[in-house]
């Protein structure tokens, strides 16, 4: 699996349909069509599945609390990649974490209500976009 890691990658797929929501998480895709004489996009070298990861400031103020939610995407991202096809997908985080209930940013328990919405994220995608 590829990470996505320039700007015009990221705005390319968040032009993208929206094909699952949870209610932290929003998954963006974009569906990988080679050109006509067989070549891949020129954002998208590679075949396969790319995926990328938006957690912004804003519902994640923490550096620790964002880098570990981004660690948990590409963690159970591997998990699904055979499922995700050819395509780009970007997880956007769209609403915070109760810091109440998650007073600490690398806690076990943020990780795992973390996982387990990205599975549930993930499994919604079903078909390819």
């Amino acid at each position: 699996m590829q990470h996505l890691k320039s700007r015009p990658q990221f705005q390319a797929v968040l032009a993208g349909a929206t094909v699952a929501r949870t209610p932290h998480f929003a998954l963006h895709c974009l569906a990988l069509q080679p050109g006509a004489d067989g070549t891949p996009s020129p954002l998208f070298c590679a075949h396969g599945a790319w995926l990328g990861v938006m957690v912004p400031k804003r519902w994640a103020r923490r550096a620790v609390t964002r880098n570990t939610i981004k660690r948990q995407v590409y963690a159970v991202g591997q998990t699904f990649e055979a499922s995700l096809g050819q395509a780009a997908h970007v997880v956007r985080l769209r609403s915070g974490f109760d810091r109440q209930q998650f007073p600490s940013a690398t806690s076990s328990a943020l990780k795992v209500a973390v996982r387990s919405e990205l599975s549930q994220l993930f499994g919604k995608t079903g078909v390819s976009c």
